[in-house]
């Protein structure tokens, strides 16, 4: 096991990690920027470097500054969380050819995972099914494009090869939009990503989010850890996350899960992961994998009573991966609501000094956030503040105690958008279960 660990993010999750090291008896270093010096995490850590102003180009997306930290800590291996440097295959590699251990996949699989041309191919060689579309990148032959169009169907959707976060992406609906729509999408794509390559998909009118957590060793052991149902989204950033997807036979959550294990294996797939699908009509079509820990990993660690980030670090140190899937059981439901710093139904950053802070418990209640009474959310970073999770033998308790939970919660100084998870508690198509990805989007177009 790692003596030392340097943590390459902000937030909650730099807490959540920090946490899982000092159960390991393992000693943490955090970097931050000037704007989190006063941090929850940074105080307790046993070792802070301060990488920067407040901007993210110039703290935590500087990969030299980080490593540097590293070095001048002793740090032997460097958790760079989810966000910022977690997905940047070149930021991983640095890391490892500077000596140290970057607790993820390897470059190559951030690499290929990162390109949504290569992981869609990569899929389709695992047998793990994926959405009718072009087969590679689209070419510049427009009548080329169209015939694709033609054969795939319409509406199709044009995303960017290098792209995600919703980002990158078009709805085409006819014929007549598709070729200018492609060469925005393009242009899009080069100015975001550095990669102007786009390919085609079917558009799916009505899908669920359905992903798969995946652990593996690098080798030749991977297991699946269930789904999760992420369907709850605005503007494809998700709201609520849950596990176990409610609806879904669980012989078709076994079939899909082994062969995103298998798909690991053949990779030589090594850390957490989690394959995204689009779920509809009883089908699944692989849309991409994320290359670390998720924000919702809460709530596969409430039902199958697993520490991933644990996990995460004991397969870098190249612990001797003891889980078997037969070793994996899956109790209860679990939800989670994202708990951002923002106007509840208008959507705007809402920044400043919280004034009053009070986190709600009881059994089945866990919070994961790294905020206090007298905490200035900064405006440079993403808004979620905090992470509310309840766990039930039944979705109706993990709802009811949700609902229970988030009449407690105070937060002043500050608006968050607490009122609407409570709305959506109360929702019945959210309480009947299975709503789809556009479910949260029409429900807000229709307020007054």
């Amino acid at each position: 096991m790692f003596d030392k660990i340097l943590i390459a993010n902000r937030g909650e999750i730099a807490l959540r990690i920090q946490r899982a090291c000092r159960e390991l008896g393992v000693k943490t270093v955090v970097v931050h920027s000037e704007a989190d010096r006063e941090a929850k995490y940074v105080r307790l850590a046993d070792e802070s470097v301060c990488i920067g102003p407040a901007p993210a180009r110039d703290s935590y997306l500087n990969m030299p500054a980080i490593i540097s930290a590293a070095e001048v800590t002793d740090a032997e291996a460097i958790h760079p969380g989810y966000g910022f440097l977690a997905e940047n295959a070149d930021f991983a590699e640095r890391v490892e050819k500077s000596g140290f251990v970057f607790i993820g996949p390897r470059p190559e699989s951030i690499r290929t995972m990162g390109d949504k041309v290569c992981a869609k191919r990569a899929m389709i060689d695992a047998g793990v099914p994926v959405v009718p579309g072009s087969e590679g990148a689209l070419s510049e032959d427009p009548e080329e494009i169209l015939r694709t169009a033609r054969e795939v169907g319409y509406p199709v959707i044009i995303k960017a090869a290098g792209g995600g976060g919703g980002r990158g992406m078009r709805v085409v609906y006819t014929e007549a939009a598709l070729i200018n729509a492609v060469a925005m999408t393009r242009n899009e794509a080069g100015a975001a990503f550095n990669n102007p390559e786009v390919y085609m998909e079917k558009f799916l009118e009505n899908p669920r989010h359905i992903e798969i957590q995946v652990l593996a060793d690098g080798g030749r052991n991977a297991v699946w850890l269930g789904e999760r149902d992420c369907s709850m989204q605005r503007r494809h950033q998700k709201v609520i996350e849950e596990a176990p997807a409610p609806g879904i036979s669980r012989r078709l959550i076994e079939r899909i899960g082994e062969r995103c294990a298998e798909a690991c294996r053949k990779m030589n797939y090594r850390g957490a992961g989690t394959f995204e699908f689009l779920y509809e009509n009883g089908e699944f079509f692989f849309i991409e994998m994320n290359t670390r820990i998720q924000v919702e990993h809460t709530v596969t660690e409430m039902i199958t009573g697993l520490d991933l980030v644990q996990q995460q670090i004991k397969i870098a140190a190249g612990e001797k991966f003891l889980l078997r899937q037969r070793d994996i059981e899956f109790r209860g439901h679990a939800i989670e609501c994202r708990i951002n710093a923002e106007d509840p139904f208008k959507f705007t950053p809402s920044p400043g000094r919280i004034t009053n802070w009070h986190t709600p418990g009881g059994p089945g209640v866990r919070m994961d956030s790294h905020v206090f009474t007298g905490y200035t959310v900064p405006p440079n970073y993403d808004s979620m503040i905090a992470k509310l999770i309840t766990y039930g033998d039944s979705r109706e308790q993990a709802i009811a105690r949700m609902e229970i939970a988030l009449s407690e919660m105070v937060v002043e100084g500050v608006q968050t958008n607490i009122l609407l998870h409570r709305e959506l508690m109360h929702d019945a198509r959210f309480v009947e279960g299975g709503t789809s990805i556009h479910y949260l989007e029409h429900k807000l177009s229709q307020r007054p």
